[in-house]
């Protein structure tokens, strides 16, 4: 985990688990669960925390995404719950588990893109 503060107003979470990825309903259509970082407080402790407060879902924010140029910083987390817990924000009808393969429509960034496309079961 990298101790470099997260600079950005939003952190998203690419929490995959057996071929699927974590969506969350917003007001421009499904996309990956995003949140503002808190004072001092890392990307990879942002994304794990807001997934849990969101979806109720427990993560560990693992690995950050290399970064684009305008694009916001995205970490991909490891799912160490697979049912939720009573915590998330989110009604379960705003929430679901999509296969990779059918994220066409989802609003994901070019780098989300590139690591689904490198990470797709076969």
């Amino acid at each position: 985990m990298t101790a470099e503060r997260a600079d950005a107003d939003t952190v998203e979470a690419l929490v995959g688990y057996d071929g699927r990825l974590l969506l969350i309903r917003g007001t421009d259509g499904w996309g990956l669960p995003s949140g503002t970082p808190q004072p001092a407080e890392t990307a990879e402790a942002t994304a794990a925390r807001v997934v849990y407060e969101l979806t109720g879902y427990l993560v560990d924010g693992a690995q950050p995404l290399e970064p684009q140029e305008g694009a916001v910083p995205t970490v991909v987390c490891q799912l160490l719950s697979e049912s939720p817990s009573e915590g998330g924000r989110l009604p379960s009808d705003r929430i679901r588990w999509i296969p990779y393969e059918e994220t066409a429509e989802a609003a994901l960034s070019t780098v989300v893109r590139d690591y689904l496309e490198g990470h797709a079961p076969t």
